[in-house]
């Protein structure tokens, strides 16, 4: 698949069947087989003729690839910021389906966060603090259809596991621009997040701040907005409510 893919980049018109298997060292069949499974999933695309080039998923996931970097680069000078003024463990988390995935980190040497604030780490989204701004973007209709998909599964005796439970506390997420994780994903570990902005207004990440509960400041939660609202400034976001 590599192979085919990478021949392909080459070539700026389409290619036949015959010229992608000599160019790979593949037999025609093998890259008959494999560029059939590549068409169905969007990486390819066929011709009327039997010619091949690349598909609109690459362009759909260099497209992810892109904003993620370059959301990352752009935070990360006001989480190191946030991080100095608190000394706690600063996130960047974006979704993926029914998770938020961490896609970055600043960790504190004090910190006893060792779970799921991990770079690459994945968490519900109900439990999460992050994840609990995508719901509220969500909508009622479909915070719905993720708790019944989902079952609300606890991962902690504190994790909301009621759909209304759940619905009351989107609703002061909704309210107040920021959420809280008490205990709800990792016992002992509290969070306060702020949602983060394109210059279209889509919600594309979640700013959070981890600490032990131990050491939990429900007053950090401006600072964490505001340093949300700073990032959203640098990616273009004017402050203009999002069309719904």
């Amino acid at each position: 698949m590599m192979k085919l893919l990478d021949v392909l980049s080459h070539h700026a018109d389409p290619v036949p069947l015959k010229q992608l298997a000599l160019e790979t060292g593949l037999h025609p069949s093998t890259a008959h087989r494999i560029l059939g499974a590549m068409t169905q999933s969007g990486f390819v695309e066929r011709g009327d003729a039997g010619v091949y080039r690349l598909g609109i998923r690459l362009l759909e996931l260099g497209s992810l690839v892109k904003s993620r970097i370059s959301l990352r680069e752009t935070a990360m000078p006001a989480m190191l910021k946030l991080h100095a003024a608190t000394g706690e463990s600063v996130n960047l988390g974006v979704r993926d389906g029914d998770e938020i995935v961490y896609v970055e980190r600043t960790s504190s040497g004090r910190s006893s966060v060792r779970v799921v604030h991990i770079v690459g780490a994945r968490a519900p989204l109900h439990t999460t603090a992050t994840g609990k701004l995508f719901l509220v973007e969500d909508g009622l209709e479909r915070i719905r259809d993720y708790a019944k998909r989902t079952g609300l599964p606890p991962s902690t005796a504190a994790s909301i596991t009621q759909l209304p439970a759940l619905e009351r506390e989107l609703d002061k997420v909704r309210r107040h621009s920021v959420a809280f994780d008490l205990d709800e994903v990792e016992a002992g570990v509290r969070c306060i997040a702020a949602g983060i902005r394109d210059d279209g207004g889509d919600l594309v990440a979640g700013l959070s701040l981890s600490t032990p509960s131990e050491r939990f400041n429900p007053d950090w939660a401006p600072l964490v907005r505001e340093t949300a609202e700073q990032i959203s400034r640098a990616l273009g976001y004017s402050g203009a409510d999002k069309p719904r």
